[in-house]
């Protein structure tokens, strides 16, 4: 695998309506886009349909809820998994995920019909590090893994489902949630010397829509998208704040491999953009 940090551009950073599909899918991997590392695609199931059965080979996966309500089989065990909950599952192993009954998402009927949305997120290694289920209620009742960031005018939820909770490899991955109008990922930051990275928009009903920036060059940003509920934007290097459009938020699934098989597995250390470093990332509160 090439050492070289691959270039910002339209087409090979930003993917669009990724949750388009039903089944499992596979949106984001290295060769079609800006990732050496990074995999992510998704499982989408109506009730009744048949399991999806697959094998991740040497590749460990995360896979987390974003909404309705499943059944995960691996490794001999079984959970029951709401929105937001994740279970990281080690690399050689066979992997079942079986729909819910009823098509209910937070507690509301989901007028699309799919009654499970997952999003598989995996990248290869060498070792076999145990599996482990994480609700999204433990993360949320633990100040280190769920906190506030920024202040008033990019001010966010930041929750780490699979971080220093889990013993991984190479993913890191969780959920931020914007207040309306706001900036996240404040002040920009980068860590393309540890960490690739990608976010996945997500809970963004309708008109909401965000800004996302990726650039090196702050006077001249490679690449800013307009984005929706389902588009996927990588981060191979550079800066990356994002802003939601006033009336809604900008809300998204983050998810990292380290180019390091565990040695670079770390969340929150980062370089803040100079002018903006005096205060901090705002992400201490997650580091190991």
């Amino acid at each position: 695998m090439s050492s070289a940090i691959l270039p910002i551009s339209e087409s090979t950073c930003v993917l669009r309506a990724t949750d388009r599909f039903k089944g499992r899918s596979h949106a984001l991997a290295p060769g079609s886009s800006a990732v050496r590392w990074l995999h992510y695609g998704r499982i989408i199931l109506d009730a009744g349909d048949p399991p999806v059965t697959f094998s991740n080979d040497d590749h460990e996966t995360g896979l987390i809820c974003l909404k309705g309500k499943s059944t995960v089989t691996a490794a001999g065990q079984t959970f029951t998994m709401t929105q937001y909950d994740a279970v990281y599952i080690p690399r050689d192993s066979k992997i079942e995920v079986q729909a819910g009954d009823a098509c209910e998402s937070g507690g509301a009927l989901r007028l699309d019909g799919a009654c499970c949305d997952f999003a598989e997120v995996s990248a290869p290694v060498e070792g076999h590090y145990p599996l482990k289920f994480v609700p999204f209620s433990a993360v949320r009742s633990d100040p280190g893994l769920h906190f506030k960031a920024g202040s008033p005018s990019n001010q966010r939820d930041l929750n780490i489902l699979i971080g220093k909770n889990v013993e991984a490899g190479r993913i890191v991955a969780g959920v931020t949630f914007s207040e309306p109008g706001n900036w996240t990922s404040w002040p920009p930051h980068e860590h393309a010397e540890l960490l690739e990275e990608a976010y996945l928009y997500i809970d963004m009903p309708k008109p909401a829509w965000g800004v996302q920036f990726v650039y090196t060059n702050p006077n001249q940003p490679e690449l800013a998208a307009v984005v929706h509920e389902g588009d996927c934007v990588v981060m191979p290097q550079g800066y990356h704040p994002n802003v939601s459009a006033p009336g809604g938020s900008i809300n998204f699934l983050w998810m990292m491999a380290a180019h390091r098989e565990t040695t670079d597995r770390l969340f929150g250390v980062v370089n803040v953009q100079p002018e903006y470093a005096g205060g901090g990332s705002g992400l201490e509160r997650g580091q190991k």
